[in-house]
């Protein structure tokens, strides 16, 4: 069991109470921002990743992640000098979405497919919001249209990113092949994933138990820090103040998606500064995916200030070469 200095115990216990007398004093707010945060999770995230969470915890324990990937591996092997099973997790990073990139190189790394080194590189840049999600949902409720410098503000620039981390801090960092023990996982879902199933329908078994696993401790963080809305708020009526952007700013920070919808189209730089960010649900959600780890999620929270400030100054040389075109 963890043991809190006597500081840190009273600063959550404080917490604690000063939240749930929120919830007593606010009920009826308190329930929508639950509610919320469970419909976000069933409508978008249980359909979107949990059939991705399953296919490739498949891949992954039949050893097939390396034949997946081998069609684009003239092209971009050499280009990030990453193994077969490294390119097989930039591959789900960034089509599949948040937090799946996370969660294969976790996946990856504990089977050994991955070395450290490796497994935290791709970390700096693969965990990202999901093509599906930023066109059909982002961009429309932000009251933009898809166009080719979205696209690369949202993808083009963790990708460059990616190759200027593999050329200078991990030019000599990541042995080839790539393959290290890790340490011992405590998952109780990790003897299946390392183990060599029966039988292919063993293998689906494994692989639905942990995507069913993985996706309800998302939804579990999903509806908590939308629950935490319930503070800005709180603290904007104390004050007298409507709230308006800055509490829908405070909104995206705490959960992406329930602050989008909340922002809309008033401010779409900001959505779009924080998208990279991801905001302290992805964090929390991508810390749940690495814990049973050796991976730094400190390390990963650096990288992500450092692509929103990257990707800032590429919205700002946008308006002074490109004026006319810029539309935010």
């Amino acid at each position: 069991m963890m043991k809190l200095s006597n500081k840190k115990s009273k600063t959550i216990t404080l917490l604690f109470l000063i939240l749930t007398g929120m919830l007593l004093v606010y009920p009826k707010e308190s329930l929508a921002f639950s509610l919320t945060g469970l419909q976000l999770w069933f409508n978008r995230m249980v359909p979107t990743l949990l059939p991705f969470m399953i296919l490739s915890g498949i891949m992954i324990r039949l050893n097939l992640t390396e034949h997946v990937v081998k069609i684009i591996s003239p092209v971009l092997t050499p280009l990030l000098r990453i193994s077969l099973n490294g390119l097989y997790a930039v591959t789900i990073g960034f089509l599949c979405g948040f937090p799946m990139g996370a969660r294969v190189i976790a996946q990856l790394y504990a089977s050994h497919k991955l070395s450290r080194s490796e497994a935290s590189y791709l970390l700096a840049f693969c965990n990202n919001i999901g093509p599906i999600y930023f066109i059909s949902f982002v961009l429309p409720t932000i009251g933009l249209e898809l166009t080719a410098p979205y696209l690369f503000g949202m993808y083009g620039l963790p990708l460059c990113y990616g190759i200027f981390l593999r050329y200078t801090f991990y030019r000599n960092r990541i042995p080839m092949p790539c393959i290290r023990p890790v340490r011992k996982l405590k998952n109780i879902l990790s003897a299946a994933e390392g183990a060599s199933p029966a039988s292919l329908l063993d293998t689906l078994d494994d692989s639905i138990l942990s995507g069913l696993y993985g996706i309800s401790r998302l939804g579990g963080y999903m509806v908590l820090f939308n629950l935490l809305n319930l503070v800005p708020q709180t603290l904007f009526k104390i004050t007298g103040d409507i709230g308006g952007d800055p509490e829908a700013a405070l909104n995206c920070l705490l959960e992406i998606t329930s602050g989008i919808s909340r922002i809309g189209n008033r401010s779409p730089l900001l959505v779009l500064l924080l998208l990279p960010f991801g905001g302290f649900s992805c964090i929390a959600q991508t810390y749940s995916m690495i814990k049973e780890t050796d991976l730094s999620l400190k390390d990963y929270v650096s990288h992500k200030l450092i692509l929103s400030a990257v990707t800032l100054c590429y919205y700002v040389l946008w308006y002074l070469f490109f004026p006319s075109s810029f539309l935010l």
